[in-house]
């Protein structure tokens, strides 16, 4: 069985950096595309950056330029280097992955790591 695993989270002040990792377990396999979502409190998840496993990065429009997303496809793993954090960053991240042709919904998801930005 596949499993994703986050870990990287914490609080951070305003203008502050956090890197979060991702680890696949369960699969030898190179998941199509991994990335990154967010759910603040009491909203709902959102998408945050992803990449292919050729290296395509896609980003939400709140990340682009800040946000950061790498992958390592022989230790499979991928990574989210965020910068420049706000407040409105504040939620948990949730790694997600899935396959050609998918949607996120189909795909694996992991557990969560909570961020915390203060003003």
């Amino acid at each position: 069985q596949v499993q994703l695993e986050e870990s990287g989270g914490g609080e951070v002040q305003a203008g502050g950096s956090l890197r979060l990792s991702c680890a696949v377990s369960g699969t030898n396999a190179v998941l199509h595309t991994m990335g990154w979502h967010r759910q603040a409190p009491g909203g709902r998840r959102e998408f945050v950056a992803s990449m292919t496993s050729g290296g395509t990065p896609n980003y939400a429009n709140s990340a682009q330029g800040r946000f950061t997303i790498s992958r390592d496809n022989r230790r499979n793993t991928a990574d989210l280097q965020m910068d420049s954090l706000r407040p409105e960053d504040t939620g948990v991240y949730y790694c997600a992955a899935r396959q050609w042709g998918s949607n996120w919904s189909g795909g694996v998801w992991g557990q969560g790591t909570q961020v915390t930005v203060s003003s």
